[in-house]
C-alpha cells in the first residue's frame, strides 16, 4: 500500500510572505512537508535560495503556471531522472557579468553532474522593468517578449527540455524599498517580474522554467537578514535554478478529446492524486488554490503574513458549514502544525479524535 500524499505547497511569490518571501527561507518547511507527505509539489519561489539549494526526490520543482495547468487537470506531471537544462541569456547582461553565468552552469556540470547546454543569448536586451503594485506586491513588465520567447524556442529545437533563463535587471532598486528587504521586513522587488518571465516561457514552450535575475553586487550590509543571506553568497542566482531544474518533471498535456479520468500517464501525477494543499491564509485568490478547492480537496491554511488579504472570511469559506464538516478548511498556526495534518490526512486519522473537547457523532433528525 502506496502511503504517500501527495501534497501542493504554495507560498506565492513577491507578496512579502513572512516565511518564503525571501531567500529560500521556506525550503526548511518544504523538506518538512515532503517528508510528512512522501511527495511534494512547490515552485520555484519556495525552492530558490540563490547560491544556497536543497536537492530532494520526494519534491517536484515546478513553476507556477505549470502549477495553475496542473491544478486545473490541463497536464499531469510526469517525475524524470534528470532534464537537459538549456540556458537563455538576456542581451543586456554585460560581457563580464554575462561570462559569470556562463561559469555557474560550468561549475554545476563539472562539480554536481547536471546536464547543462545549449547556452543561447536574446538577439536584443530584454529591457525589464520593475513596479510595486497598491497592495504591496512587485510586479514587472518585459519589453521584449518576442524576442524571450524565440530565444527559448531556439533552446528547445536544439534538445533542451527546460530551461533556466537570466535576465538583466535594473540596479536602481528603489533603496528604501531595497533597504526594507534586505532588513527583513518589506517585498522582493524583483519577484513579479520573474514570475511573468516564466509564466511566459512555460506557456508558450511547455516546458519547465525558471528564472534567476542579474545584478551588479550589492554593497556589503552589516544588519542583513539571516532570510536574505542567502542572497550575498556569490556573484549570481542561478545555481538554485539549475538543481531545480535538473529533476523537475516533464508536464504532460491532457488531450481536449480526454477527460482526466481516462488519461493515463504511467509514474505520474495528476490533481486528482492530491491529498492537501497547503498555503498561506491572505493568500487564497490564485488559480490553483481555487481549482484544487473546486475539487474538495482539503485546504490546509498556515498563519504567515504576507501583503494580500484574500482570506477565508473573505471567500466565504470560514463559515461554509459544509466545508468544515467534510473538514476540507483546516487551520494551522505553522508549517509544523501543517506537516501534522498532512500526517493525518495519510494515515488516515479522524483530526477531531485529537481536539478536545470531544463532541458526539452529527445525528440527522
Amino acid at each position: 500500500m502506496d502511503l504517500k500524499l501527495p501534497t501542493l505547497l504554495v507560498i506565492p511569490t513577491g507578496i512579502g510572505c513572512s516565511l518564503g518571501g525571501y531567500a529560500g527561507d521556506a525550503i526548511p518547511a518544504a523538506r518538512l512537508l515532503a517528508a510528512a507527505s512522501g511527495c511534494l509539489i512547490t515552485h520555484p519561489n519556495v525552492m530558490n535560495g540563490a547560491s544556497l539549494y536543497w536537492s530532494d526526490t520526494r519534491i517536484q520543482y515546478v513553476e507556477g503556471y505549470g502549477l495553475d495547468r496542473f491544478s486545473a487537470g490541463e497536464i499531469v506531471l510526469k517525475p524524470v531522472r534528470n532534464q537537459q537544462v538549456g540556458l537563455l541569456l538576456d542581451a543586456g547582461i554585460e560581457t563580464e557579468l554575462k561570462e559569470r553565468h556562463v561559469q555557474v552552469a560550468e561549475g554545476c556540470r563539472a562539480s554536481l553532474g547536471l546536464n547543462i547546454g545549449p547556452v543561447v543569448s536574446t538577439d536584443v536586451p530584454l529591457d525589464i522593468k520593475l513596479h510595486q503594485g497598491l497592495s504591496g506586491s512587485s510586479l514587472g513588465v518585459i519589453g521584449q517578449v518576442d524576442a524571450l520567447l524565440q530565444a527559448g524556442e531556439k533552446l528547445k529545437n536544439a534538445g533542451a527540455t527546460a530551461i533556466a533563463a537570466v535576465t538583466r535587471f535594473p540596479d536602481n532598486l528603489d533603496s528604501e524599498m531595497l533597504d526594507n528587504y534586505r532588513q527583513g521586513q518589506g517585498v522582493d522587488a524583483l519577484s513579479g517580474a520573474e514570475a511573468v518571465i516564466s509564466h511566459l516561457l512555460v506557456k508558450h514552450l511547455g516546458l519547465p522554467c525558471a528564472h534567476a535575475p542579474a545584478l551588479s553586487s550589492l554593497p556589503f550590509h552589516s544588519g542583513l537578514d539571516p532570510r536574505v543571506a542567502g542572497e550575498e553568497l556569490g556573484h549570481t542566482f542561478l545555481p538554485c535554478v539549475l538543481v531545480g531544474l535538473s529533476r523537475s518533471p516533464d508536464l504532460i498535456p491532457v488531450p481536449r478529446e480526454h477527460c482526466l479520468e481516462d488519461f493515463c500517464i504511467p509514474g505520474s501525477i495528476d490533481v486528482d492524486q492530491l491529498g492537501a494543499v497547503v498555503v498561506p491564509e491572505g493568500a487564497l485568490g490564485g488559480e490553483a488554490v481555487l481549482s484544487c478547492l473546486e475539487r474538495n480537496i482539503p485546504l490546509i491554511v498556515v498563519e504567515n503574513l504576507n501583503a494580500m488579504n484574500v482570506t477565508t472570511e473573505l471567500l466565504g469559506l470560514k463559515d461554509d458549514v459544509l466545508l468544515n464538516r467534510k473538514r476540507l478548511i483546516l487551520n494551522a498556526s505553522n508549517y509544523i502544525e501543517a506537516a501534522g495534518l498532512i500526517v493525518l490526512l495519510k494515515e488516515g486519522i479522524n483530526i477531531d479524535s485529537l481536539s478536545r473537547p470531544f463532541e458526539s457523532i452529527h445525528q440527522i433528525n
